[in-house]
């Protein structure tokens, strides 16, 4: 997505990415780029929090109003959870969602890619 912003920004057509990877986003150096500091896949608001979705989607909008050169990253007002503890069950190392069969669904999927790429078809 944020090769994507870049391009079309260099063509003309003001962008505004939507994430909460804030290192990874702010890295590839999009133009514009709504941070909200919640689990990857909600980067718009808490699911079924259509007020909040729509207060984060108009940040992006008015940013897009006033688009006349890049501008820093906006982090919005909103936390997922009265604390942290979020973070610590998603970002752990035993990932317990990739037990079993899932585990080596993964490992063969990655193996595969691993494979493409020394070929150059990725």
């Amino acid at each position: 997505m944020s090769l994507v912003a870049r391009h079309l920004e260099a063509n003309g057509v003001p962008t505004v990415v939507f994430g909460a990877a804030r290192d990874i986003v702010e890295y590839v150096g999009v133009p514009r780029y709504v941070f909200t500091n919640f689990p990857l896949g909600s980067t718009c608001g808490r699911p079924f929090d259509a007020a909040m979705q729509r207060e984060i989607v108009d940040i992006g909008l008015r940013m897009l109003e006033t688009a006349q050169a890049p501008a820093p990253t906006v982090v919005t007002p909103y936390v997922w959870s009265d604390d942290d503890s979020w973070k610590r069950l998603i970002f752990s190392k035993e990932q317990p969602f990739l037990e079993g069969e899932a585990y080596e669904h993964w490992m063969k999927a990655k193996e595969k890619y691993r494979q493409l790429k020394t070929q150059g078809k990725v």
